[in-house]
């Protein structure tokens, strides 16, 4: 199993959003770290769905529908909603935990999707 998280701006799609639609694709990555990092989702991939902006927090979940690579710089990844994280999760808390010290979500901030341990979802998830 693999884990990642998922970074977005509030004001252009938050997690109240997807909890609305269920399932949507996940798109507007122009990083080329980032979309390759897409390309290796796979179907059943969970996530952590988190708020960038003024917010910086860590909102909910979400689970990898399925991955269409078929033309690499643009994958289509379908993804469907999760659960609000019952303890969201700041940037700042984030940062203050040794778990993420040589994680990219600390080490490159503008990488939108970020692979996670498994030590590191729990965390989120606890």
């Amino acid at each position: 199993m693999s884990y990642y998280l998922f970074k977005t701006e509030p004001e252009a799609y938050s997690f109240d959003d997807f909890l609305r639609d269920k399932e949507t694709v996940w798109d507007g990555v122009t990083n080329p770290t980032a979309m390759r990092h897409l390309r290796e989702l796979e179907k059943g991939t969970k996530w952590i769905f988190y708020h960038t902006g003024d917010e910086r927090t860590a909102v909910g979940t979400g689970t990898v529908v399925s991955v269409d690579a078929s033309v690499p710089s643009k994958p289509v990844v379908k993804v469907k909603a999760g659960e609000r994280l019952k303890n969201p999760k700041t940037l700042a808390a984030i940062k203050g935990e040794k778990l993420f010290a040589d994680s990219p979500l600390v080490r490159i901030g503008r990488l939108s999707v970020v692979p996670l341990t498994e030590k590191q979802w729990e965390w989120f998830l606890g």
